[in-house]
This record gives structure tokens, C-alpha cells and sequence, in this order.
């Protein structure tokens, strides 16, 4: 009587991806604060020792745990492609790509697709690149504006200014936006960077409050209470009231010295009513030195408190839900008790955009 192995080798296979996705699982689960590192180390060797065959698997958890797991899950993917390279094995480079180009898949586990398929075959990620120009994730757009910024440095003026300005399109990258901004001025071509992010230059602001001993960031003053433009309240020097400020900066800075002169140990608010034309996600953009927190709609969002680690755009990304219509955007800034030139800064810069960085603009405020 002869005996089939099919059911026997059909019963490995299933038990080995039993296996590989109980060692990815507990990489996905390793928390913020690192537990589950003791799992995740046997875990990573497990699944780098499957091989290339697993890092379709591997890609599908990304992005769906912490970005500590996220990390691991990283460094195992980037283990199997530099072992299977030095050992001459195929690498499965056409699903990579696919998962790349499906924009349903978290934006952490893409850029790894990307970044797998650049190591895995240069040449084949060279030829997908230019198609993320557009890409809803940010930095997988990146390189793609890099190629039309070096193309239209290649070009002659009028050549250059319309490839500039079909860079500014799809640009979202602060560096990149400057470099392209600067050759279109050098043509007198005029760029609105506040639309082109999405800043809110227009606010109401109130204080100073007081923030002796750092005790501001989290005492309660009335603008967390309520939001009357018309009311007065009882500030660290006396009386104070909402007036209305402009931000004059391009890239959308608010600095509190203007209104309120160079203090120190106090707190400020500023408000904004941005109108949405839909009900949609977004993100909150925010940068500021200072300790801050946000509200939208009378909800917190996030707070730091801390100072004078520096500041850049988009420093923190806040995601949030617009509602249709008004929505009322609170910021919380706090000034210490520092007295070096570089401390002097009490400001913040504050956009709208998508998961993208391309800016989500006001509609015209309903007349009243």
C-alpha cells in the first residue's frame, strides 16, 4: 500500500506559518515603554531565520502596534534582505512593490516597502519613485520632488520656472518648499507660503497670566473655561482682554513679544475659528520651544511641557476630526523664567493639512 505525503507536508507548511505569525505577533506587541523585548528578541530571530518568504507577512503588521514594534519589525525586515543578498537568495520584490503601490496600508509599513524594495533591487525602486510625487504619505514623496527640483535646475529660465512650479504642486517638505520658493522669487514669480501650508495667521490673544515657578502649564485660567472675546479677566498684572493679532511671518510664527512685550514666568492664549468645508480628519500641526497645549472645539488634544528644546515646523502632529463648519482652535503658550538670549523666543507656528502635509484651507467666515 503506498502512502501519500501530501497531507503530512500540507501540515508543515501550515504549522511553519503558525509559527511565523505567532513570532510576528510578538513583535507587534511590544509596548512604548519596551515590554514584550524579552519575546521580541527570540521572536526577531525566528522570523529573520524564515527568510524572504516572510516579509509579505512581516509588512502587514507593521503599523498596527507601537513604533517600538514598528522599529523591530523594521530591523528584522532590513536583516532578511542584507542575509538573503549575501547569500544570493530571491527576494520577493514584486509584492513589496505591489503592497507599496496599495495605499490602504498604513504609512509606517509602506515606507518600509519602499525602503525593503530600495535595498532588495535599486534599480526597480529607481523606477518606482517618480510615481510617489504625489503620494499620501509624506515621505514617500520626498525623493520624487528631490528628482523634479534637480530636473528643473537642469532647464533654462522659462523651462525651469514651469518645472519649479509643478514641483511647489506636490512639494510638502519645508527644505525642499524653500529651495523651490527661492529660484521661483529669483524670477519674481510670487509664492503665498501661508496657503501653501495651510498656517492660520489670523488670532485672538489674551494674557500674560501668570507662570511663576512653571506652575502656568497646568493652572486652569478662564480661557479653558470659556471663549468670550468680549470678556476681561484678571491677568498677572492686571486686567486683560482678547484683541485680535496678525501673524506678519510667512511661515506662520505668532509671536507673543509683539502684543505683550519680552516677558517672563507668563502665559498666553491665542484662538482661531478655522471653517471647514466638510467633516474630515486632519492633522494639527504645531511648532513651538515653549511648554503648549491645544484644544479643538474645547477638547485637548496634547501638551508639552517643556522649553527651549528648539523649534521647527511640524514638530508635533496632532491628529484630530474637523467638523463642518467653525471650529474653534485654543493654543496654550507658556514662557519660563530663563534669561539667555536664545530663551527670549515665546511663540508657535500652528497649520491645517492632511496625513500628507498638503494644507486644508479655511472657507470665507459666513457673514454675520
Amino acid at each position: 500500500m503506498k502512502l501519500s505525503l501530501f497531507p503530512l507536508v500540507c501540515l508543515c507548511a501550515v504549522s511553519a506559518q503558525g509559527a511565523l505569525d505567532q513570532s510576528l505577533q510578538a513583535l507587534a506587541n511590544v509596548g512604548r515603554e519596551g515590554q514584550g523585548n524579552e519575546a521580541a528578541s527570540v521572536a526577531w530571530k525566528e522570523v529573520v531565520q524564515t527568510g524572504p518568504a516572510s516579509l509579505p507577512a512581516l509588512l502587514a503588521v507593521v503599523g498596527k502596534g507601537s513604533p517600538v514594534a514598528d522599529n523591530w519589525l523594521r530591523i528584522a525586515g532590513d536583516a532578511i534582505v542584507q542575509n538573503a543578498r549575501a547569500q544570493g537568495q530571491a527576494l520577493p520584490v514584486a509584492e513589496v512593490e505591489a503592497f507599496l503601490k496599495d495605499t490602504a496600508h498604513p504609512p509606517p509599513a509602506r515606507r518600509l516597502a519602499f525602503d525593503l524594495l530600495k535595498e532588495a533591487d535599486p534599480a526597480r525602486a529607481d523606477a518606482v519613485e517618480p510615481s510617489l510625487a504625489t503620494d499620501p504619505v509624506q515621505e514617500l514623496r520626498r525623493g520624487a520632488v528631490q528628482r523634479l527640483i534637480d530636473a528643473a535646475r537642469t532647464k533654462e529660465a522659462d523651462a525651469a520656472k514651469t518645472a519649479y512650479l509643478a514641483a511647489l504642486d506636490v512639494v510638502r517638505d519645508e527644505d525642499q518648499t524653500r529651495a523651490i520658493v527661492t529660484e521661483l522669487r529669483k524670477q519674481s514669480v510670487p509664492v503665498d507660503l501661508p496657503k501653501h501650508f495651510g498656517f492660520l495667521m489670523q488670532w485672538q490673544v489674551i494674557g500674560p497670566f501668570d507662570n511663576s515657578e512653571r506652575k502656568g502649564f497646568e493652572t486652569v485660567f478662564p480661557p479653558e473655561k470659556e471663549i468670550r472675546l468680549d470678556a476681561t479677566y484678571d491677568g498677572k498684572s492686571g486686567p486683560v482682554k482678547w484683541q485680535p493679532f496678525v501673524s506678519g511671518d510667512e511661515y506662520g510664527k505668532l509671536d507673543f513679544n509683539k502684543p505683550f512685550g519680552m516677558l517672563k514666568e507668563v502665559t498666553a492664549y491665542a484662538v482661531a475659528d478655522f471653517q471647514s468645508t466638510e467633516e474630515r480628519d486632519a492633522e494639527i500641526r504645531l511648532g513651538c520651544k515653549d511648554g503648549w497645549k491645544v484644544w479643538l472645539n474645547g477638547q485637548f488634544l496634547f501638551g508639552r511641557d517643556e522649553y527651549h528644546r528648539g523649534q521647527q515646523m511640524d514638530q508635533y502632529k496632532l491628529k484630530c476630526h474637523l467638523r463642518k463648519g467653525a471650529n474653534t482652535i485654543l493654543v496654550k503658550c507658556c514662557q519660563n523664567e530663563q534669561k539667555e538670549q536664545w530663551t527670549v523666543e515665546w511663540e508657535f507656528q500652528l497649520r491645517v493639512c492632511d496625513g500628507a502635509g498638503t494644507a486644508i484651507l479655511a472657507a470665507a467666515t459666513p457673514a454675520k
